[in-house]
């Protein structure tokens, strides 16, 4: 059911996601200070253009530079992701079959705003909820 749930995501809104995390990768990639933000959003990539299966957790030792790099993301990068998430998530609504893609793209708005501090993992490896409370 993942992978059937995964390429109708990867049609309907993964693709056009993924882009838009590329593009703010590379813009990332323009200073050198900003790598690290470049290197977050190629991983985001991966993660928007085939999400079902797959989950965020909160690493527990990411630290006061990571809640600092959260901050100077929303700024530059951050919001236009997460406006973006909302109108794609607005737009799969329409239809019923899109109903369950919107919400999960609706989902991924606090992870665009927060990539930093995150790490991408396989469902069936994690035992706690992701926002890192337990079971």
């Amino acid at each position: 059911m993942r992978t059937i749930g995964n390429i109708l995501w990867f049609i309907l809104a993964g693709v056009w996601l993924a882009i838009g995390y590329v593009v703010a990768g590379i813009l990332a990639f323009v200073l050198i200070v900003t790598i690290p933000f470049g290197i977050a959003s190629f991983r985001l990539a991966s993660f928007v253009i085939w999400p079902f299966g797959r989950t965020t957790v909160w690493k527990r030792n990411a630290g006061i530079w990571s809640l600092i790099g959260n901050i100077v993301w929303i700024i530059f990068f951050g919001w236009e992701l997460a406006l973006v998430h909302l109108v794609t998530g607005l737009l799969l609504m329409v239809t019923i079959i899109g109903i369950p893609f919107g919400i999960a793209c609706w989902k991924m708005i606090p992870l665009s705003l927060f990539p930093l501090g995150r790490q991408i993992v396989s469902i069936d490896s994690v035992d706690h909820d992701p926002y890192g409370l337990p079971a």
